[in-house]
């Protein structure tokens, strides 16, 4: 095998991969412009899936003007505050306290749920269904009336709503210190015929949100059921359904006795869960289409309908999470209450198993510096030293692939008539001097994971958003706003996104370019120049790419360019001092000198 092949064709497939990157995010579609909030107002819930049976589905009611406003309860602990309708039984507002919008101390904190009269809008909802056709249940226009308040983290709240024929319906909601809202739905029937009725929570989105748009990244429908996973993109979520206002039939509907199911943004989710064991829910993921405005919906419900029986009483829990995709707090509900899988709510793709590992170990290590960007460097220099062995062994046989330069031209010039013989030549050389032209390409196999792995943890995990380095650097996980093209801020010129070229990408192409002249050169001339413009064409690719990353690939390689230079200036001298009879190059190295 030609080392050098092997090398370009990894080189270039890296290549293609960073440049489908790039296009991909350029083709990001516009998001929807949301329509006024008059229009939205008036646009009826649909329902959720329809049940076995022939059950009615919850019934899509048109939100009437309100005489009076609505009561609303306000919703604080340490880590969120909002507040929910009485009105409809909405959780209709929620603010994340932690996370700011951009990097400015005096950015809007991050608003992850708004009224659904609003071009924002996005929230959560419980409530009933009539199955039977005749119980009255309570609607979007239902006034409850409220006990206790506010919600915090050890003070409840309860609903109550009488729809006079007697049941009472009652929902009791309570929140953790973090994001976890834990709601029962329960229902009183006092009257002497058994009815039948349908308990449903429903997260909605009144638009398609603005998406980040890379093929790396999952933004939408995301479940859980029974251990698998399912994701469904708003785009391919459209696809499922089309034509004027359809919210009836749903782009994907499934039955479990464990998992959950929400809508993901990059760093934010909303997901609804049981939340005892050996409930089955049936869950749904709809698009309502209504003119140029899309909307979405995640519905939970029992698979059939109940039939409460006179002085009976049933009862409905789940759960709402509606917060931040934190590693370690998704972890341990995962782990404390029981919700499978939960962690997979983080897109870290393929390389799961190296990814998380990854992630922790960067996370320790911050906690332990205060400082992601030395994290990383450090955790940079650990990986370094975990395969310290093999690249030793890859660097060696560079180093003599090096110093058999001139004997492999001479077998070159001497054979080019006749390729087999030249082959033989060659795999007779390897053999006598002990090399394996392809053991070069270890260092770059090991790293295409590794990058990608560390490429996830950057772009997906919450804990690297605005994470500051030093200096100019004040966020990991974006692009470094300096640029070559206006001497990094001495020019009042703001050049276009193809010139963007700042200092830390430079520095990574340096360090490429050094990295290579420590490598034997391949003999064939468009290999060669191939080889010459890499570190040109990775240097504009990666400027577009976190900081974070670009960091971490210029200190892995000047830790590579110090590692390589150390080998093969010992391996040199070791194999000059050997007598030719023994299989040396001394007398090659001699002659070069």
């Amino acid at each position: 095998m030609d080392q050098k092949r092997l090398l370009a064709a990894i080189a270039l497939s890296i290549g293609i991969l960073l440049t489908f990157e790039v296009y991909n995010r350029s083709q990001n579609p516009a998001p929807v412009t949301p329509p006024p909030a008059a229009s939205t107002a008036a646009v009826p819930l649909p329902s959720t899936p329809a049940t076995p049976g022939g059950a009615a589905a919850p019934a899509a009611v048109t939100a009437a003007p309100a005489a009076a406003p609505a009561q609303m309860v306000a919703v604080e602990n340490p880590r969120v505050q909002g507040r929910i309708s009485a009105r409809g039984l909405m959780l209709e507002s929620l603010i994340l306290k932690d996370y700011r919008e951009t990097i400015e101390r005096n950015s809007p904190l991050v608003t992850l749920l708004a009224p659904r009269n609003t071009p924002e809008g996005y929230f959560a909802q419980w409530g009933w269904t009539a199955a039977d056709g005749r119980t009255r249940v309570p609607d979007n226009d239902t006034d409850w009336t409220v006990t206790g308040g506010p919600l915090t983290a050890t003070n409840p709240v309860t609903f109550t709503w009488d729809n006079g024929q007697g049941q009472v319906f009652q929902a009791l909601l309570s929140l953790d210190a973090n994001y976890m809202f834990h709601m029962q739905q329960r229902v009183v029937n006092n009257a002497a015929e058994p009815v039948q009725l349908l308990p449903w929570a429903r997260i909605r989105r009144e638009r398609t949100p603005q998406v980040a748009g890379f093929f790396i990244l999952h933004e939408g429908f995301i479940a859980v059921q029974d251990g698998r996973l399912t994701e469904i993109t708003y785009s391919d979520g459209k696809k499922e359904q089309t034509g004027p206002r359809r919210a009836q039939g749903s782009a994907w509907d499934n039955e479990a006795a464990e998992g959950w199911a929400g809508l993901s943004d990059k760093y934010w989710l909303t997901a609804l869960t049981r939340a005892d064991d050996g409930t089955r829910l049936r869950s749904a993921f709809r698009h309502i289409q209504d003119g140029p405005v899309d909307r979405w919906q995640v519905d939970v419900a029992p698979p059939a309908p109940v039939t409460i029986a006179p002085n009976a009483t049933d009862v409905l829990a789940t759960r709402l999470f509606a917060g931040a995709k934190e590693v370690r707090l998704l972890d341990d509900y995962a782990t404390r209450l029981r919700i499978q899988d939960f962690d997979k709510a983080i897109d870290f793709g393929w390389f799961y198993f190296i990814t998380k590992p990854f992630f922790y170990g960067l996370d320790w290590l911050f906690l332990l510096t205060g400082n992601m960007g030395v994290a990383i460097i450090i955790f940079t220099l650990v990986l370094k030293i975990a395969f310290f062995p093999l690249a030793n062994k890859a660097y060696k046989s560079m180093s003599r692939m090096r110093l058999l330069a001139p004997k492999m031209t001479e077998i070159r010039e001497r054979y080019k008539e006749d390729p087999q013989k030249m082959q033989a030549e060659m795999m007779a050389l390897y053999k006598t001097e002990k090399i394996n032209p392809a053991s070069g390409c270890l260092p770059i196999l090991i790293q295409i994971p590794v990058f990608f792995a560390l490429y996830k943890v950057l772009f997906v995990t919450i804990e690297m958003r605005h994470a500051p380095f030093f200096g100019w650097i004040r966020d990991l996980s974006a692009p470094d706003p300096t640029n070559f093209f206006n001497l990094f801020g001495l020019i009042p010129f703001d050049p276009p996104t193809f010139l963007h070229l700042p200092a830390w990408a430079i520095a990574m192409g340096l360090t490429m370019y050094f990295q290579q002249k420590l490598n034997p050169q391949p003999p064939d001339p468009i290999q060669q120049k191939i080889f010459q413009w890499m570190p040109v064409i990775f240097t504009f690719m990666l400027a577009s790419f976190p900081a974070g990353l670009v960091i971490y690939w210029t200190w892995n390689n000047l830790l590579s360019i110090g590692q390589q230079w150390y080998i093969m200036r010992l391996d040199a001298k070791a194999q000059a001092a050997k007598p030719p009879s023994q299989g040396g190059t001394g007398g090659a190295v001699a002659a070069k000198k």
